[in-house]
């Protein structure tokens, strides 16, 4: 008689931590810090074996989504600034 032993699942916080580590590198999409954060999430109560690299996982897509924030900021501050001095130019 044979003994099948399943393996822990890791899956899900395998996948948060190499989307982190992509969206930090690749600087890929806004959505895939998203999606990443959501899977870290949902690993650390689902996958016990996987929390440490959910919890980087959470870490990197967080840094990755605040980059993306301050980028958004940025472009929003400086389109303001340009329209306000062409603006005051004209008149």
């Amino acid at each position: 008689m044979t003994t099948t032993q399943t393996l822990p699942r890791t899956g899900l916080g395998t996948a948060s931590l190499v989307l982190g580590i992509c969206s930090l590198l690749a600087g890929w999409t806004f959505f895939a810090p998203v999606v990443g954060l959501c899977l870290g999430i949902a690993s650390r109560s689902r996958e016990p074996m996987a929390r440490s690299r959910a919890g980087w996982g959470i870490l990197l897509n967080l840094v990755a989504l605040a980059v993306w924030i301050l980028a958004l900021v940025l472009v929003v501050a400086f389109g303001g600034l340009a329209v306000f001095a062409s603006f005051a130019q004209t008149h």
